[in-house]
C-alpha cells in the first residue's frame, strides 16, 4: 500500500499496472487516489462509522480532472470527514442529495403526485394548479427544503381577486404535502398550522325564465360543441366537465338513461341521470338520428380530443344574446344553470332528497349515517322530477312563463 502526499506531482507520477493501485495521503487520514489498470484516476475517502468495531467503508469523491484536482479533492475529503465526525454517513448523505436533486425535486415530485390523483375533475385541477401556480414559484427545489415562506410566495403571487382559486391552490398544496408525509418523503408538512384563505361568498345567481329562454335559443348559433353542451347543462343539471366529457357508451336511448361513472364525477360517486325529452333530442341531433353510436365522445373536437373551449363559447353566447336584446344579461356562469335547476325543482315541489340525488350531492340528506344506511337510488323520483323540469322548460320556450 503506497503512501505519500497527494499532489499534482504525485498524481502525474502514478503509473497503471495489472491491478488497481491506491496512494494514501500521509497528511489526511483516509484520503487516497486510485488508479485502474486502464489508467483512470479517482479520489476516494476511506472511513469507519462507529469506531474500530465498524467495517471500513469507501466513498468515491470523483474522477481526476475538472472539478476534482488534488487540491479540490482534499477539501472535499475534509468536508466528508466532518460529516463522519458528526455521525453522518457520506454514502447515505450522497444518496439523499441525489434523491433530493431528482426524485424529490418539486417539479418531478408534483408530477408524481398528479398521476396518483383519482377523479377526472380533481386530477385536472391538480395538473392546472401545479402548472400555473406552483412550478413557476417553487421550481426544482427539493421537497424537504420547501418551507412556509415558499408556500406564502405561491399565494402572494396570485391575483388578489382570485379568491376561490386561492383556496383551490391552497387545497392542492395541502393535499400534496400530506401525501408526501404519508409516504415518508418528508417528516412534516410546511403547511402545518396554516390557515386556509377565506372562503368565497357563495353565489346565489340563478337564471330567470326569460333569461333561460334566451340562452337556450342562442345556444345553437355558438360553436359546434358548445351550444349542445349548454342545452344539456340546462336539461340535466349536471356539471360542466361531466356533460362535455360524455361518451356514447354512457347513454342508453332505449332506457333513456345516462350512467355517469364515478371516475368522471367531482365526488367520485357514480350517478344515474334519467334523460328527459329535451336531453334526448339534443343527443339525437349530435348522433344525426335516433341510432346513437356505441362508443366515442359525444362532444369531440376536430382532433378527437375533449372539448375545453368554455370561455370562448361563453363569450360568443353572451354576444349573441346582447345583439338580440340590445343589452347583456346580468353576469352569469355556466355553473349557475345547475343552481337554476335546483331552484326550479323547489318551485315544482320536488323533494330535497331527490334534488340532491339528481345533482349527485353527498351533503345534507345523503351525508353521514344517513348516507351510509340509506341506499335508495331515487331512480323513479329522479325521472319524474326531470320530466317535470322538461315540461316547465317547454312552457318557458313557448313563451308561457310560469309565475
Amino acid at each position: 500500500m503506497a503512501t505519500g502526499k497527494i499532489t499534482k506531482k504525485s498524481i502525474d507520477a502514478l503509473e497503471p499496472s495489472s491491478s488497481s493501485q491506491l496512494l494514501w495521503d500521509t497528511d489526511l487520514k483516509g484520503f487516497g487516489a486510485k488508479i485502474t489498470p486502464a489508467g483512470s484516476i479517482s479520489y476516494v475517502l476511506q472511513f469507519r462509522m462507529g469506531g474500530r468495531e465498524a467495517r471500513t467503508r469507501r466513498y468515491t469523491i470523483g474522477a481526476h480532472g475538472s472539478p476534482w484536482t488534488p487540491t479540490t479533492a482534499r477539501v472535499e475529503a475534509e468536508r466528508l470527514q466532518l460529516l463522519v465526525a458528526q455521525g453522518i454517513d457520506p454514502v447515505d448523505d450522497d444518496k439523499q442529495r441525489r434523491r433530493d436533486a431528482v426524485d424529490l425535486a418539486f417539479d418531478n415530485y408534483a408530477s408524481h403526485f398528479a398521476r396518483s390523483c383519482k377523479g377526472v375533475g380533481w386530477a385536472r385541477l391538480v395538473e392546472r394548479v401545479i402548472r400555473l401556480y406552483l412550478e413557476p414559484v417553487i421550481g426544482k427545489k427539493p421537497l424537504p427544503r420547501i418551507s412556509r415562506p415558499d408556500i406564502v410566495a405561491v399565494l402572494d403571487n396570485m391575483p388578489e381577486q382570485q379568491v376561490a382559486n386561492r383556496r383551490n391552490v391552497f387545497a392542492v398544496m395541502r393535499r400534496l404535502f400530506r401525501w408526501a408525509v404519508s409516504r415518508g418523503d418528508i417528516e412534516r408538512s410546511p403547511m402545518e398550522g396554516m390557515e386556509a384563505p377565506p372562503p368565497v361568498r357563495p353565489r346565489d345567481r340563478w337564471l330567470q325564465d326569460d333569461e333561460l329562454r334566451h340562452i337556450w335559443e342562442a345556444a345553437p348559433d355558438c360553436y359546434l360543441c358548445f351550444g349542445p353542451i349548454v342545452r344539456l347543462l340546462i336539461a340535466t343539471g349536471q356539471r360542466r366537465e361531466e356533460v362535455s366529457g360524455i361518451h356514447w357508451q354512457e347513454v342508453d336511448r332505449k332506457g333513456r338513461f345516462w350512467t355517469l361513472p364515478g371516475s368522471r364525477t367531482k365526488n367520485s360517486e357514480p350517478n344515474a341521470i334519467p334523460l328527459n325529452d329535451l336531453a334526448v333530442a339534443e343527443l339525437d341531433r349530435q348522433a344525426g338520428g335516433a341510432n346513437w353510436p356505441k362508443k366515442g365522445r359525444v362532444f369531440a373536437t376536430s382532433s378527437g380530443a375533449g372539448f375545453t373551449g368554455y370561455a370562448k363559447g361563453k363569450k360568443k353566447l353572451d354576444d349573441l344574446i346582447e345583439q338580440k336584446l340590445g343589452e347583456p344579461l346580468q353576469p352569469w356562469r355556466l355553473h349557475d344553470l345547475r343552481r337554476t335547476l335546483a331552484t326550479n325543482f323547489q318551485r315544482l315541489g320536488v323533494r330535497f332528497e331527490v334534488t340532491e340525488a339528481v345533482l349527485n350531492h353527498v351533503s345534507g340528506s345523503r351525508a353521514g349515517v344517513a348516507g351510509i344506511y340509506q341506499r335508495h337510488d331515487w331512480k323513479d323520483e329522479k325521472r319524474e322530477a326531470l320530466n317535470d323540469w322538461n315540461e316547465h322548460l317547454v312552457k318557458i320556450l313557448n313563451g308561457a312563463e310560469q309565475a
